[in-house]
């Protein structure tokens, strides 16, 4: 093979391989989770920027509301914005509980009986919504809440 051939195939791929992750990238802004122990927010998409924050729980929601090549520009529950690194984050769907001690509802209706409570700062793994509510697992302990009472929906 030419190295002139090896070469266009080269650029080629190149070109293909971006276009390929940003076609299958969902459209901003979108909910994202913390996929690791320990991460870093920082000002800007690179790791030479000061840090903004260092959070430390995993499965925490972020919203996603900007790009830039391997970062993410992140929304936290408490509204505070800075880049992440993609590989940080999960599409996992979960949602921290808001206000204060909120019911789990055994089915998503405000007549059903409370399965278990969950205090604000509750973070959990959502695997259903529908009709204004979400069902929320907490390690396991699993109940509908209503969307308005969690953040990362």
């Amino acid at each position: 093979m030419t190295s002139r051939r090896f070469a266009l195939i080269l650029l080629s791929l190149a070109a293909i391989g971006p276009a390929a992750a940003q076609s299958s990238d969902p459209e901003l802004p979108y909910w994202a989770s913390i996929s690791v122990d320990e991460a870093r927010m920082r000002k800007g998409p690179s790791p030479d920027v000061p840090v903004i924050w260092e959070y430390r729980r995993r499965d925490l929601p972020v919203k996603v509301v900007a790009r830039h090549e391997t970062w993410r520009k992140v929304e936290d529950p408490d509204g505070t914005q800075g880049w992440m690194a993609a590989r940080l984050l999960s599409r996992t769907r979960t949602a921290i509980v808001t206000g204060g001690v909120r019911p789990m509802r055994q089915s998503p209706d405000p007549a059903a009986a409370v399965a278990y409570r969950a205090e604000a700062g509750v973070v959990g793994r959502i695997t259903d919504c529908k009709k204004g509510w979400c069902l929320l697992d907490v390690k396991g302990r699993r109940g509908w809440i209503e969307v308005d009472h969690i953040w990362g929906d």
